[in-house]
């Protein structure tokens, strides 16, 4: 009789503990990134009656009797399905789409999350608001490069952040000049280039193509404008083919491309350089050179003269917003029109995500049955991709959870019940010696 009753509390116990689970999950509907708990009964030591006997003679096999204990809770498992992705267009909101947990750190300990609620913080550096946690990843060199073999560290986003000038080292002119076009100055085709120097300042450079009464031979002339008109830095030739390709050695350098500067700026690379000829008659096979004014990708057919002219280099920026691709590129976006990548966030991943611990604050932290984090760039090994501008909602169904609820309720009641009959029944026996 006895039995049936301590039975009946560790129900009551277990089915608490459900209850308490399917509480923190109902709780926890709408918190980003949050993952639900499960819990699992087992049954626990049964009393035996009678042993099991083999088969002996012509008597076959009794089996045994057994009267079960009770039940415990086997354990709560953290159910790390996919969240729904809710778009709230902040730049530093990030979710995770698929396996994987952003890593935070504090200096001294790295933590896990499904939470993508960042911010930018006084410092620059890429934190967790809510806990001043910093996300962790890679950062890059003044040059955008980064090395993701080293040891991850905070990722600093610095808004407002100068960027050095790149004085011009390299230009080009591509197009088309009308191999109808009169020998004469109606055939004139002009394009500007600008060119940065050391300083950032830029110069316009007009490059004029004028048709020359030698066959498929136009004139070109590089100057760049003064308070008395014009200065003639550079002049050459270049010559077509009658496939209308620029020719082997069609073009001709006559004066050097000299740019004169007086704002105290180092002089121009191209102020020594010479006009780039193809290596073979037809389109070059190869990329051109770097800091040389090019005019092989120019073309002479029938129709308008449109020359078309673009040069490396640009001036002074500083950073104004940034972007971040689907695997973790942070890239800056400069007010000088530049972009350059300023750092790689980093993700985790666990062989057994389920054996983390709550750590409290949307974080997990790792322990001996989840094992040491494989740490990466979104999008590799099995890992999620970052989708910006978007949080990462509670997984928590709430039809399962009141459906959970009301098993959990009338578990509890009906093990309350096994208790009060167990004392009606032991009641009656009392009453026996009247």
């Amino acid at each position: 009789m006895l039995r049936s009753m301590f039975s009946a509390i560790s129900g009551l116990r277990g089915h608490q503990v459900m209850m308490d689970v399917i509480g923190n999950n109902i709780a926890n509907v709408n918190t980003v990134g949050f993952k639900s708990g499960r819990v699992n009964f087992q049954d626990i030591l049964s009393q035996t009656f009678r042993g099991a006997t083999a088969p002996n003679g012509g008597l076959g096999s009794i089996n045994g009797a057994q009267i079960g204990l009770g039940m415990t809770v086997a354990g709560i498992d953290v159910l790390h399905t996919q969240g729904n992705l809710q778009s709230t267009g902040k730049l530093t909101d990030m979710a995770i789409q698929g396996d994987g947990f952003f890593v935070l750190g504090n200096g001294q300990q790295q933590y896990f999350t499904r939470d993508g609620a960042f911010d930018i913080a006084l410092d620059g550096t890429l934190e967790n608001p809510a806990s001043g946690l910093k996300v962790q990843g890679w950062t890059a060199d003044a040059q955008g490069g980064m090395d993701t073999t080293i040891p991850i560290g905070d990722l600093l986003i610095p808004i407002g952040q100068r960027t050095t000038a790149q004085a011009t080292s390299s230009a080009l002119i591509r197009g088309n000049l009308d191999a109808g076009a009169a020998a004469d100055a109606t055939s004139d085709a002009s394009t500007t280039l600008s060119l940065y120097d050391s300083l950032g300042v830029a110069h316009s450079v007009k490059v004029t193509f004028e048709k020359t009464s030698t066959t498929n031979q136009w004139k070109w002339t590089a100057a760049t404008p003064d308070d008395t008109g014009a200065v003639v830095a550079g002049e050459g030739t270049i010559t077509f083919t009658n496939s209308g390709l620029v020719a082997t050695a069609g073009v001709v350098m006559t004066t050097p491309l000299a740019i004169t500067l007086t704002n105290g700026a180092a002089a121009l690379p191209l102020a020594t350089f010479t006009v780039a000829q193809p290596a073979v008659v037809g389109p070059p096979a190869v990329a051109k050179v770097e800091g040389t004014f090019d005019l092989t990708d120019m073309t002479q057919f029938s129709g308008a003269s449109e020359p078309i002219s673009s040069a490396n280099g640009f001036t002074s920026g500083s950073l104004v917003t940034f972007a971040v691709g689907n695997g973790g590129l942070i890239t800056g976006v400069y007010s000088n029109g530049q972009t350059q990548a300023l750092g790689q966030i980093a993700m985790a991943s666990f062989l057994n995500p389920a054996g983390l611990l709550r750590g409290g604050q949307n974080m997990f932290a790792m322990s001996s049955a989840s094992g040491n984090p494989s740490i990466g760039q979104p999008g590799s090994s099995s890992r999620g991709n970052v989708t910006t501008g978007s949080l990462e909602m509670s997984n928590v169904d709430l039809a399962t959870q009141f459906t959970g609820m009301i098993t959990a309720e009338r578990g509890f009641q009906a093990n309350g019940k096994v208790i009060t009959t167990s004392d009606e029944m032991l009641q009656e026996l009392v009453n026996l010696k009247r």
